[in-house]
């Protein structure tokens, strides 16, 4: 049985692989822009138009980032029969709703999905490594 937790932000994805007592740890950088837009700029002439940062533009770059980088983790637990997902903020959830979306046989595999601070690799491993010996035994 291969049973792989995920732990991931906007940054990386730990990505741990179980099978037959062996374990695997890969991580996946992302490509996801760190942005930070600054606010336009004051025209030289008194009351003149100011320039305007298109957020939108931003926005819509980051959606399509974001995709990017779940298509591939998708692609790297592809194969699992079981799923753990973990990770700070709203990344988890946004994880688990492309799943739903576009992978629902992926989405029907997930165990767990829970909030977790930023962690080592051995953390990581040791969480899934508990949630998996715990659910296999009930």
């Amino acid at each position: 049985m291969k049973n792989i937790g995920i732990w991931l932000d906007r940054r990386k994805a730990h990505i741990i692989t179980m099978e037959k007592g062996d374990e695997k740890i890969e991580t996946v950088i992302s490509t996801i822009e760190a942005y930070r837009p600054v606010g336009g700029s004051r025209s030289k002439t008194r009351w003149g138009p100011q320039d305007v940062v298109q957020d939108s533009k931003y926005t819509e770059r980051r959606k399509h980032q974001m995709k990017r980088y779940f298509e591939q983790l998708a692609a790297k637990i592809n194969d699992a029969e079981g799923i753990a997902i973990y990770g700070p903020g709203a990344v988890v959830h946004k994880f688990a709703e492309y799943l739903e979306k576009d992978r629902k046989s992926l989405r029907e595999k997930v165990k767990c999905i829970e909030k977790a601070d930023s962690m080592t690799e051995n953390q990581v491993k040791a969480l899934v490594r508990n949630f998996f010996v715990s659910v296999n035994r009930g």
